[in-house]
Formats: C-alpha cells, structure tokens, sequence
C-alpha cells in the first residue's frame, strides 16, 4: 500500500506503526454494531448474533436520561451467560449523553461526576471489556475546561477500580467540545495520573474526525501517520465506523451508512485492508433504518467483503 511509504520513518527505517502487524482471528476481525438493549442486557448478545457481529457496543442504561441504577448480581450472570454463549468476543457500552466533566457549573459537574462513576461500576459488573466517553463541554475557558474534565476523569477511576478500559472518543468539534483534534486529546490524557492513564485509551469515530477536518480521503496516510505520533496506535482501543452526512471541517456530528454520506465507500475499503488497524474492534454506529437488522446486515457484509480483498 502506498499509504505506508509516506508514514514518517523511525529507527530502522520502518515506522513505530509498520512494526505493529496484528492478526485477526476472523476475515474483518472484530465487527459489530450498537446493539439494543431493550428488555434487559442480557438480550444484547442474541442480537449482536443476528447481524453477525463478533462485536457490540451497548447502553447500559438510557443514554438520555440521569436515572442511574446499579447491576444485580442476577442481571449480571444472565449478561455474562448470554455472552458465552454468543459469537461476540469484545463488548462497550457508551456513557450517557448528559454527563459533561468539563463543566464549569459545580453542580452540573458533581452530577455528571457521579453518573460517570455509575457507569463504570455497571462496566465493571457486566465484565465490559472498554467504556466510551465523550469529553465535556468546557462552556467557559477551554484550558480550564481540560483540566476540570481530567480531575474528574482522575477522582472516577480512583474511586471506581475495574478492569475495563476507559476510551475517550475523538469528537467532530462543534461548539465548546473538548477532544476534536489529536493534539487536544493527547492533552487531555497527559493530565491523567499515569497509573491510571494505563486503564485508558481512545476510541476514533471516522465521522468525527471527518468533520473535525481530518481529510480520510485525500490524506488518508497523514491521518494515522498525525494520530499515532501524537496518541499512539496502541492507545486506539475501538473504531466507531460511520459516514458522514457533514462535509469535511464541517464540526457536525451526522452519522451516515457506509459510503452514503461525504466520506464515501473508498476510506472504509482501506481501513478494513490496513494491517495496522487489524485487531482493532470497529463498531457501527450508522442509521438503523425501518428495522434494527437489515442494514447492519448490509453494512458488516460491505466492510467484510473489503477485508476479505487481503490486507495492505
């Protein structure tokens, strides 16, 4: 792949992305999608089955709501065994929409402090293998607002231990958002206590970064070549794959099915065949449509038949 001649070289001559050649289990590797839990979690690996996925992004619970509530030990072993049981072998949750750490308001903060921690403990008891967060709103100073988001970020792990890995998400940059460009976001974790920096890591939405200006068409090898010396490769725990309905540097979030939107079939076809972004669950998060199978279906099928040209 011509991708890789222009990745900035180091040491002997390859780069610190070109030594890293995962295997994948399965044509695609790890693939899903967000899953419903409607009626309970445990019902979220049966539908992850009926798309085919070998991965599933979840709500643990309504995203748009502060209710918070804490797992049972029954609700748990009824998600852990409809999991064995299930071909999904890598498992998220999204935190909910409402929880901002970087704001300003103390009270808003505390709350968004205490949902945060709920939701970690509801990882930790279902066995999540990663957590996905957006960075807060800084509504007043941004540097004060990264610094608040990472205090709070701080006091959650330190109080709430587990084994799943936090993934701050790349956001498309609308508004007083934190986290749109890779140098914000490396920022934003060198806050982090490193003990604790070692339980995290990023998740990267292609529609986000799309719309944060990040051209995946036209500079597809800059891209990775800017995210992995500033973030790390390694630190890249989950790909959310969507298209975009914004244009590029548009800073609008608007998810589209895969090569519908403004990013286009081309990108995708190329993340699905690089051999760095091999062992890397990808996730979809595009628009469901009139039911919630027929274009996940549609859409993993895409992105493994582009695997299935071999990797670059």
């Amino acid at each position: 792949m011509a991708a890789l001649e222009k990745v900035k070289k180091k040491g002997d001559g390859r780069s610190k992305m070109e030594d890293r050649k995962p295997k994948s289990e399965t044509v695609g590797g790890l693939l899903g999608a967000h899953i419903s839990t409607a009626g309970g979690v445990a019902n979220a690996p049966a539908r992850a089955d009926d798309i085919g996925a070998t991965a599933m992004q979840i709500f643990t619970k309504q995203p748009n709501r502060w209710a918070e509530h804490e797992v049972a030990p029954e609700e748990a072993a009824a998600f852990r065994d409809a999991l064995a049981k299930s071909g999904v072998r890598f498992t998220n949750a999204h935190d909910s929409y409402l929880i901002n750490l970087a704001s300003p308001d103390a009270a808003l903060r505390a709350k968004s402090i205490e949902s945060f921690r709920a939701e970690l403990r509801r990882c930790h008891a279902l066995g999540l293998d990663a957590l996905v967060s957006h960075p807060g709103n800084f509504m007043d100073d941004r540097a004060d607002g990264i610094a608040r988001n990472a205090d709070a970020i701080t006091q959650a792990l330190e109080q709430e231990p587990g084994a799943t890995r936090l993934l701050m998400e790349l956001t498309a940059g609308q508004g007083t958002v934190i986290g749109a460009t890779f140098e914000e976001m490396a920022l934003l974790l060198k806050k982090i206590p490193a003990k604790l920096r070692k339980r995290m890591g990023v998740c990267l939405d292609t529609a986000h970064v799309f719309a944060a200006g990040y051209d995946l068409i036209k500079d597809y090898d800059g891209v990775w070549a800017r995210c992995d010396d500033l973030l790390g490769i390694e630190r890249l725990g989950l790909l959310h794959l969507n298209d975009s309905k914004a244009p590029l540097g548009s800073k609008k979030d608007r998810h589209q099915l895969l090569g519908a939107g403004e990013i286009g079939a081309g990108p995708f076809e190329r993340i699905m065949r690089d051999h760095r972004l091999a062992n890397i669950p990808k996730v979809l998060e595009t628009p469901k449509g009139d039911d919630m199978v027929t274009n996940d279906r549609k859409m993993l099928k895409m992105l493994q038949a582009f695997a299935g040209k071999g990797a670059e």
